[in-house]
């Protein structure tokens, strides 16, 4: 059982939104090690690195929209000063361990960001013998660890909370069915372990050349399969940037009736809109973060800068949130490893969260389905650890 520690903060005042509260053992050890101390009561140096000054557009969005929701956070802050320096990495991972190590020699005691996997690497070992942690934008858990945290929703914690509410509805004979490349086999091994770990049974893997014409050959014999193994559950890698409208469309077709066949997507089924009109998705499961939640940052970041933040904008908030909640109990130890990773964890704006100690973390997700063409949560997020759900 954890405890919501008695300090909390207003988020989103002028729009009448929800609290967003840091929520802290009240038993937490001190004596913490594995990061920088700090003066109480003095402004946090914190360093900020985003993808800026690349030739890509859409890496100059992504760093904008982080900066522009790292100052929303502190700007939502009570009586903890950041501050916040902000550098470019261009995307690229020798630009980002140069800019580690300045934000080191700048005098940063923690570090956001970046984004990409192999960047976060690098600005890592950096700054490790430094004794700094990078709270890095990345969902890729191999890139995890030593003083690398991600804050990226991974494949395993998805996977967990989709398995667990299937066999909580009395579908536990789980098939799964994966494209042929790195990212789906790692999503394939992250539900099998999930399977594993919930007392549900893995009764077949189905793999697919990830093409057009590799779909179109599978699909036949997949759906033999399933019907022929009682599955009562199918789990899809796949995205809808990806297999996922063609296995929704040819699945049905050749007799995976979807009110017999629990259809489970690994990713979001709700991105973009136009997925919602899929006849496979129809009553399907996915996760996601806890919508209300969401909309009110979303709403909150529309109403300052006038457009929608991008959609990992909401990570760079969460991670000023953390540490401003932690420094606000006035200890010197408040970035150190065993701080970050207190269990009770955080709340942000998309939900309750915490860092774990292998470096990757834990969010609260719910579950949604879509009935007539519209996102429908049918187990909502949870709002603490310890609830149901997590």
């Amino acid at each position: 059982m954890f405890f919501v520690f008695a300090a909390t903060r207003k988020l989103l005042i002028a729009f009448s939104l929800l609290f967003l509260a840091v929520l802290l053992s009240s038993c937490a050890p001190g004596g913490f090690g594995g990061g920088p101390s700090i003066t109480p009561g003095k402004p946090i140096p914190v360093a900020l690195l985003v993808p800026g000054g690349s030739q890509n557009s859409g890496d100059e969005i992504i760093a904008q929209s982080l900066t522009n929701a790292a100052r929303l956070a502190i700007a939502d802050l009570d009586g903890v000063n950041i501050d916040l320096r902000v550098y470019n990495t261009a995307g690229q991972a020798d630009m980002a361990a140069s800019a580690a190590r300045q934000a080191a020699d700048d005098g940063a005691k923690i570090i956001l960001g970046p984004v990409f996997a192999q960047s976060a690497v690098a600005a890592g070992n950096a700054v490790a013998s430094r004794n700094i942690n990078v709270l890095a934008f990345s969902n890729n858990p191999a890139v995890a660890g030593g003083n690398v945290f991600i804050l990226g929703t991974t494949f395993q914690n998805t996977a967990n909370r989709l398995v667990a509410h299937a066999v909580a509805q009395g579908k536990d004979q789980i098939m799964i069915i994966h494209a042929e490349d790195a990212a789906e086999q790692a999503g394939r091994d992250a539900i099998a372990r999930a399977i594993a770990a919930n007392g549900a049974t893995l009764i077949g893997v189905e793999p697919f050349e990830l093409s057009q014409q590799g779909v179109i050959d599978a699909v036949r014999p997949i759906s033999q399969d399933i019907k022929s193994r009682g599955a009562e559950a199918i789990f899809l890698t796949s995205g809808t940037s990806g297999a996922l409208p063609f296995l929704a469309q040819l699945l049905p077709e050749n007799g995976v009736d979807v009110d017999s066949v629990q259809y489970i997507g690994l990713q979001r089924w709700d991105i973009p809109a136009s997925a919602l009109s899929l006849p496979g998705l129809q009553h399907g499961w996915f996760a996601l973060p806890d919508p209300g939640m969401s909309e009110s940052f979303k709403s909150r970041y529309n109403a300052t800068y006038g457009s929608n933040p991008h959609p990992i904008a909401g990570l760079a908030y969460d991670g000023i949130a953390a540490i401003g909640a932690l420094a606000a109990q006035g200890k010197s130890d408040a970035l150190t490893r065993d701080a970050l990773t207190q269990p009770a964890g955080f709340v942000g704006v998309n939900g309750v969260f915490r860092l774990l100690p292998d470096g990757t973390n834990e969010r609260g997700l719910a579950v949604a389905t879509i009935q007539d063409n519209q996102v429908v949560i049918v187990d909502p997020a949870p709002r603490s650890f310890g609830a149901a759900g997590l």
